[in-house]
């Protein structure tokens, strides 16, 4: 059943921003329908008072967005087993789910102000595109960028440049799935080399972890380390000083993961060029 004043669904379709979802119709209205417009689910229960303030909030954005996204409301009270597949521990819970999977998520009573800039992480503003947001937000909100690649790829398997950017931005974090999603590159992709080349990364980058022994291990460590805080000057220099004073160093390490790194950054990042050169004349 519908809330309120909302309509009726129209061959499985909600005719308005928000819809009442169970265990009965969720494939449908929920995991079919995501293939089409992104669904935001809001886990929420009769007693639950966030959920009061929340709630409105949600239906009210759903109701301008005009079918941009939809808002499947579902009670945990009534539909627990869906609660639990989805590893509900508190609500309001509120996910976003597009291609079948879930791409953004938040737990708990947020602002108005907040809610539009979550649903600006995979929701396009008119007249963009998902790609061009993404690429927007990889330097002031790299998760944000994650989400929409995410995204993309849900509605465009084929998108090599999305899966590159995913990739590459999930190796920096040092998570495992960066590296394996860059494995996932097609040989005949123009990408191809640059994501090859970028692998031997996830090896520096692991090794932020365990403490390092000696001078040269240290700045090897170093520049793990400020690769995941963002922080590519000085993981550049570190690794550049390794190669000045030992190109031995890990079976030319430090030199391969130089190379990653520039591939990861790509040649448009000012600080390329430079190491770039600068890396050349301490070779030959």
């Amino acid at each position: 059943m519908l809330r309120g004043a909302q309509q009726q669904v129209a061959n499985g379709k909600p005719t308005t921003g928000t819809l009442e979802v169970n265990e009965q119709n969720f494939q449908q209205a929920v995991i079919e329908r995501s293939r089409e417009v992104p669904i935001v689910i809001d886990f929420w229960a009769p007693w639950c008072g966030p959920c009061r303030t929340l709630g409105p909030t949600l239906e009210r954005l759903a109701a301008e967005a005009k079918g941009a996204w939809v808002l499947a409301k579902i009670n945990v009270d009534e539909n627990q087993r869906l609660a639990q597949s989805f590893r509900v521990q508190s609500i309001p819970a509120v996910m976003a789910v597009h291609g079948g999977k879930v791409v953004e998520q938040f737990v708990g009573v947020q602002s108005e102000a907040q809610v539009r800039a979550w649903l600006k992480r995979f929701i396009p503003e008119a007249g963009g595109s998902l790609l061009e947001a993404a690429h927007a937000l990889e330097t002031s909100d790299p998760e944000g960028a994650i989400g929409r690649y995410r995204l993309l790829l849900g509605e465009e398997p084929e998108n090599t440049e999305a899966l590159f950017n995913l990739g590459r931005l999930l190796l920096l974090q040092g998570e495992p799935e960066g590296l394996e999603t860059l494995r996932q590159m097609p040989a005949n992709a123009s990408l191809f080399a640059r994501a090859n080349a970028a692998l031997p990364l996830a090896d520096l980058i692991a090794t932020s972890e365990v403490p390092p022994v000696g001078d040269l291990e240290a700045r090897y460590h170093q520049a793990a380390r400020a690769i995941r805080a963002g922080e590519y000057g000085p993981a550049l220099e570190a690794l550049l000083g390794i190669v000045m004073r030992d190109r031995g160093f890990r079976d030319d390490g430090a030199r391969k993961a130089l190379v990653a790194l520039f591939a990861v950054l790509g040649d448009e990042h000012p600080l390329v060029p430079a190491y770039r050169k600068r890396l050349a004349n301490a070779l030959f």
